[in-house]
């Protein structure tokens, strides 16, 4: 894939199948930080201006879904336990 990482924005992003979202991810993304959640593994990323959540099986390893960070969902709990997030890049 040929993306300029600070270009992408999540409409083009979301387009992706997995496994280009998953390449660009870790060709250009920003690992933030670790939760757990349920039985998944949830790592936070900064890819260009936006914050993905990639939900990762602890059984088998496997990542599900790569979905935007939803700041009014409860997990957002978890995230501003640990670290500051800005309000102003949603």
């Amino acid at each position: 894939m040929d993306y300029v990482h600070a270009m992408i924005v999540w409409p083009e992003y979301k387009k992706l199948t997995l496994e280009d979202k998953i390449d660009l991810l870790y060709e250009h993304g920003t690992f933030i930080m670790a939760i757990r959640y349920y039985s998944y593994k949830i790592n936070l990323y900064l890819i260009g201006n936006f914050y993905v959540e990639v939900f990762v099986r602890h059984k088998n390893t496997i990542i599900e879904k790569i979905i935007p960070l939803d700041m009014k969902h409860t997990r957002m709990k978890f995230y501003s336990d640990q670290i500051m997030l800005p309000c102003d890049m949603f």
